[in-house]
């Protein structure tokens, strides 16, 4: 885990990040539908799994810039930037309904990534134990697949007094509207390192990934 300590009186976003810690502690979240046409095609032609594959694009994308990677020491009333983070996946187990927690390591190398990530989701289908450990996963984000609905809105709520930076991405069933495919998508982020236009640009960036991922299969 390495991470750089940013300068708040020089950080870009100085004066939100005093009013959202200080004056009005909030998270801010958005839920849009994202087109994922040429994923669903791309994992049926290589006979590879869609989940992971949107897992991937997804860690791509939040890996893409820092706002994405912020964290916050409370120890230390430091605010940091990650150098990477990666992704907390769940197994769902269907004769417990419970879930298992994942931690994956996030890999701009695509097979390489596919590969551990499908082993670790295999490995944490031997137990049915929650597992959660949050203090020795600092840089890691939720990244939870709500496969049984193709929703219209979803809001993770938090405690506003907890200065949680991490991403939360949940995304739902896709389905097929005006002859393409569309995935609900949901992104929670603290106010205080990530405005509208920060969030917007997710589904933005999924999208061009996915064009990105899939364009020598097309």
């Amino acid at each position: 885990m390495d991470y750089k300590v940013v300068d708040k009186n020089e950080y870009y976003r100085k004066g939100v990040f005093r009013h959202f810690t200080e004056d009005c502690k909030c998270s801010t979240s958005m839920t849009a539908r994202i087109d994922v046409t040429d994923l669903v095609d791309y994992s049926k032609k290589t006979e590879t799994k869609f989940y992971l594959n949107f897992l991937y694009v997804l860690c791509k994308v939040l890996n893409s810039r820092e706002d994405y990677r912020m964290g916050y020491l409370w120890q230390t009333d430091e605010l940091i930037c990650y150098d990477a983070i990666n992704p907390i996946q769940y197994v769902f187990h269907d004769d417990t309904e419970t879930c298992t927690v994942v931690y994956s390591f996030y890999n701009e190398d695509y097979k390489k990534f596919y590969a551990d990530a499908l082993r670790d989701l295999e490995e944490a289908k031997k137990t049915r134990e929650y597992q959660l450990d949050m203090e020795n996963h600092p840089n890691w984000f939720d990244a939870s697949f709500i496969p049984w609905l193709s929703y219209d809105s979803l809001n993770i709520e938090l405690p506003d007094g907890y200065l949680f930076f991490a991403p939360i991405v949940n995304w739902g069933k896709y389905r097929e509207e005006n002859n393409r495919i569309v995935m609900p998508v949901s992104v929670r982020m603290n106010h205080a390192i990530a405005d509208g236009y920060l969030i917007a640009n997710v589904f933005r960036l999924l999208e061009k990934e996915i064009k990105q991922l899939t364009k020598n299969d097309q």
